[in-house]
């Protein structure tokens, strides 16, 4: 049985590797290591919109806490970083599909 992620657990994490684990998500250690600082300032003003707007909704708060990973994390992979108000549009819009238990992707919904 998958244990449920809760917000006060989000809120002890301290490192980079700790997002990506809580989330259960695959990384590369060494891209992880080099832009640490940079991604998860990136990440703190991405996920801002959604404290902002989500606090009473958890599950979706959470889904919004790992599409924000994912996208800064990729557009890291990728050489660039998102801008915030870009990925809230994709996140709103449904244009970033998926759940808690997948991996979200630019339009595709998980289907869950």
């Amino acid at each position: 049985m998958e244990q449920t992620k809760t917000i006060d657990e989000f809120y002890d994490l301290t490192d980079a590797e700790d997002y990506f684990e809580f989330f259960e998500l695959e990384y590369d250690k060494n891209l992880v290591n080099v832009k640490r600082f940079h991604m998860l300032k990136e990440y703190g003003t991405l996920i801002k919109t959604a404290f902002d707007n989500l606090k009473n909704d958890e599950p979706r708060l959470l889904d919004f806490l790992k599409f924000s990973l994912l996208k800064v994390y990729g557009e890291y992979k990728n050489g660039h970083a998102p801008s915030a108000a870009d990925v809230w549009n994709m996140f709103e819009t449904g244009k970033l599909g998926g759940c808690m238990s997948c991996t979200p992707t630019p339009g595709n919904s998980c289907g869950c």
